[in-house]
């Protein structure tokens, strides 16, 4: 064997040809019109339950005529921070992802942002569908499926790794006065405390060895059956650990533009919901208007196509919660999900269509990987 047969990359030409056999579309949940068709179907019943019960039940329907009166100013600053949060995002990806001498480029790291946006939701709650895109056109790339494993698990890390830091943040400063605003009990301490667990639970997995399934080789090849299934088992935790400590060396590391990229995202995200505030009156302190909304962005964890209603429904009423006007968060969080959620589905849709393209061109000309 070659020194140059030695130094090639873990995915084989055998296997990216093989693999390009095995997956001639998409991921399974491909674009059809009857999963298209149902979507449009639900969305109608939203909207329809949105702009005619839901007013007769609360008296809302002077808020409709509120969204049609929005400072058009503001509204303008909503687009110009909705961009904003799509260059964080496709930043954070760009820096996670492409590294060595990947030669993704930005045009297509965009794709594979927008598109898998669009898969989260129009297939999927809790952002899965967006996952399995993701993972689909890494590896079609010629990415090896331990190295999309781990760099996924580090890209969620970081991303989410932003979303507890502020609730804890937010949540203990509203409590014990550091910053301004009403501090009920059940949506300040409680989340903080929660959030502060479920951190320093993750992190300690950065504690288990990256190679703990062969180190259960040995176990494995003692005890047959069981210790063989004891080192699949070890799969999960071992590309946990690698990723969790992939997502900490880019925290250590001063001004790594994949920090800079989650802040954005998220920091993108509420500046849109701010200016949504500012068209329809004034916003809550800064404090609050953070932890509202990463209250209401745990609606994404119910069973709904992009966490339809269950976010609406989960930022508004934690703003109620703090004391704002339920008329004026209503059309505030209506406005920003319509810049932050509605908006960027038709591009991402024809960024899926672009990066079946893209994909095609892999297969004949796949990509070379270095760590």
């Amino acid at each position: 064997m070659t020194a140059d047969q030695l130094k090639a990359p873990p995915t084989s030409e055998a296997n990216r040809t093989r693999g390009a056999e095995e997956d001639h579309g998409g991921p399974s949940f491909d674009v059809n019109f009857r999963s298209v068709g149902f979507f449009i179907l639900f969305v109608a019943g939203i909207a329809a339950g949105l702009l005619f019960v839901l007013p007769e039940i609360t008296s809302l329907d002077q808020t409709w005529r509120r969204i049609e009166e929005g400072n058009p100013w503001w509204l303008s600053l909503c687009l110009l921070f909705t961009l904003g949060m799509f260059v964080g995002y496709v930043t954070l990806f760009q820096s996670v992802f492409v590294r060595g001498q990947s030669n993704i480029t930005w045009r297509e790291s965009y794709q594979i942002t927008m598109a898998s946006l669009a898969a989260t939701r129009l297939f999927s709650a809790g952002g899965a569908g967006g996952i399995v895109l993701t993972a689909w056109a890494l590896k079609r790339s010629g990415m090896d499926a331990r190295t999309v494993a781990d760099r996924s698990i580090s890209f969620l890390v970081l991303q989410y790794l932003i979303y507890m830091i502020a609730i804890v943040v937010c949540g203990y400063g509203l409590r014990y006065g550091v910053f301004p605003g009403n501090a009920p009990f059940s949506v300040t301490v409680v989340p903080a405390t929660l959030a502060l667990v479920i951190t320093i639970l993750g992190l300690s997995v950065a504690l288990v060895p990256t190679d703990f399934e062969r180190r259960l080789r040995g176990f494995a090849l003692r005890k047959g059956r069981i210790g063989r299934l004891a080192q699949r088992l070890a799969n999960g935790p071992a590309a946990a650990s690698a990723g969790m400590r992939d997502a900490l060396s880019h925290v250590r590391h001063e001004r790594d533009p994949a920090v800079a990229g989650a802040v954005l995202y998220w920091g993108f995200q509420i500046a849109v919901l701010w200016s949504a505030f500012h068209a329809f009156g004034e916003p809550p302190p800064l404090a609050v208007l953070v932890m509202a909304f990463f209250l209401g962005m745990l609606g994404n964890l119910l069973p709904l196509p992009g966490g339809i209603g269950g976010v609406d429904g989960g930022m508004i009423g934690a703003f109620v919660a703090f004391g704002v006007s339920g008329s004026l968060a209503f059309v505030a969080v209506l406005v920003y999900r319509g810049f932050t959620f509605w908006l960027p589905t038709i591009p991402g849709m024809i960024a899926y269509l672009q990066l079946r393209k893209t994909v095609d061109r892999w297969r004949t000309t796949p990509l070379n990987y270095t760590n």
